[in-house]
């Protein structure tokens, strides 16, 4: 059985707060071998939406709430832990988070930067591709949005 949880920064637990920067830099650091600074900034300025199995982080994402545009938020850190692929958990994890914000957020747009290769999977979720691909730490990425409703 899985445990999803949403908090804001300052309702994780240290605990917590190390899971997601352990996994984030398992999946991004790693195993996509990127070197970059993950602490950013930005997550005290953000939702933190986490789904455990058995007291592990097993898929996280980050929800931005930017202050400086109220009619946008982004979605970002999104990861499923690899054992844990290709069974629907990042699906559920990306719909999740439109849900979170669905109420409160309905007729803001969600953007983010997604890794090319995951277009298809975004597009089954309501987003779209914006403009042209760029390099993001090395890797191929296009900005997605998706609109809001209501």
């Amino acid at each position: 059985m899985m445990i999803w949880k949403c908090k804001n920064y300052s309702a994780l637990s240290t605990d917590e707060l190390y899971q997601i920067l352990r996994i984030r830099q398992e999946v991004f650091v790693i195993e996509q071998d990127c070197n970059y600074l993950d602490a950013d900034n930005l997550d005290k300025e953000s939702e933190h939406l986490l789904c455990y199995k058995q007291d592990v982080l097993i898929a996280y994402m980050r929800i931005y709430l930017n202050a400086d545009n109220v009619n946008e938020i982004s979605f970002g850190r999104i990861l499923v832990k690899q054992q844990f692929r290709g069974m629907g958990i990042g699906k559920e994890l990306v719909q999740r988070g439109i849900d979170v914000n669905s109420n409160s957020f309905k007729k803001r747009i969600v953007s983010m930067s997604a890794q090319v290769y995951l277009i298809k999977f975004y597009e089954v979720l309501g987003f779209q591709s914006v403009g042209e691909q760029y390099l993001e730490d090395e890797i191929p990425h296009v900005k997605m949005i998706r609109r809001g409703h209501g």
